[in-house]
């Protein structure tokens, strides 16, 4: 827990920050939240906003991102948990309009990063033993640690609960990893990956902590993407992987393990879209007020109105289910 923070001149910052937010769904927001925010606000503006589109185009991730991200501590940072513990994690709410406001900016940035500390990070917290989490999670929320999520196939994707064909295969106190993983997002980068299997006798499905230089590992970027281009999504192959039973994820022996995993960040994909819909309006609105035809700006006529009107009203709409959704969250209804 830490002291109730108080952030002066508060309505006009809460303004500046979200002028999409016509409901005012931001009043939910400790002034410690939305503080954090404004300084999330303020690293990717003075930062990023000149060679983003560069990076799109090159598919690459901006440098420094990862870790300014870390840096400013968005599972960390006292300004979260004002008369909160930190094991509880942030509240609902702000986890909605940080995964807004990192897509209003760039969704693929908010991919990455949702990647890492959903999907990735609760591997090793739901997944992993009380040591094993206790040995990763920590640096995992600092960034001192990378991960991703290697489950998905080149022939398995919505269908996993089906049975995957990445094998592993007991021998003794280690395990040997046999298979291949597709769209893994930022692997290339992971310095630990949690990797899902078939154990191959039984049947059910194992995961295990693979080092991205480990023998046996190979990783390749996909290329030709259209869409996230920031995101390095990468083929994993294994071949006679060898990880100690030690490093087995305890806590994963079914799929209704995973899917809690899984379950833990889809309203993140309702607050990644949200977010993105806001970014489309900003850019429309800077456009508009800039592009003139027939000696007026074109945000003058209404038909280009009544366009914005529609624009404004969806992300409006976004914007309060994902509130609604964070509100239930956090009442522990998912």
């Amino acid at each position: 827990m830490s002291e109730k923070f108080v952030l002066e001149n508060r309505e006009e910052i809460q303004k500046e920050l979200y002028p999409e937010d016509y409901l005012g769904l931001a009043n939910k927001l400790t002034d410690g939240e939305l503080e954090f925010l404004r300084q999330l606000v303020e690293i990717l503006e003075t930062k990023y906003r000149d060679k983003l589109n560069e990076h799109w185009y090159n598919n690459e991730v901006p440098k420094g991102f990862f870790e300014d991200m870390g840096k400013l501590g968005y599972l960390t940072n006292p300004l979260l948990f004002e008369d909160r513990d930190l094991l509880q994690g942030s509240r609902q709410i702000f986890q909605f309009f940080f995964a807004f406001t990192l897509s209003r900016f760039d969704v693929s940035l908010n991919t990455l990063i949702g990647v890492h500390s959903g999907l990735g990070l609760n591997s090793f917290l739901f997944g992993g033993s009380k040591e094993q989490a206790l040995q990763y999670v920590p640096k995992l929320a600092t960034h001192d640690l990378r991960t991703c999520f290697a489950l998905t196939e080149p022939n398995h994707g919505s269908d996993v609960a089906w049975g995957l064909e990445t094998t592993a295969e007991r021998k003794g106190d280690k395990w040997i990893i046999n298979g291949e993983k597709r769209w893994i997002g930022g692997a290339n980068v992971a310095d630990v990956i949690p990797v899902y299997a078939t154990d191959v006798e039984t049947g059910k499905p194992r995961a295990f902590i693979v080092k991205r230089e480990q023998e046996g590992v190979e990783i390749d970027v996909i290329g030709g993407k259209i869409a996230l281009k920031i995101v390095p999504n990468c083929n994993i192959k294994l071949t006679n992987v060898e990880v100690d039973e030690a490093d087995r994820l305890q806590k994963i022996n079914r799929f209704r393990d995973i899917a809690k995993i899984l379950f833990s960040t889809r309203a993140g994909v309702a607050h990644m879209a949200a977010g993105t819909m806001a970014g489309a309006l900003q850019a429309t609105l800077k456009y508009v007020k800039k592009r003139e035809q027939f000696g007026n700006p074109i945000s003058s006529y209404q038909l280009v109105q009544e366009k914005i009107a529609m624009m404004q009203g969806n992300v409006m709409n976004a914007m309060s289910l994902c509130a609604h959704i964070a509100e239930a969250q956090e009442n522990g209804n998912y």
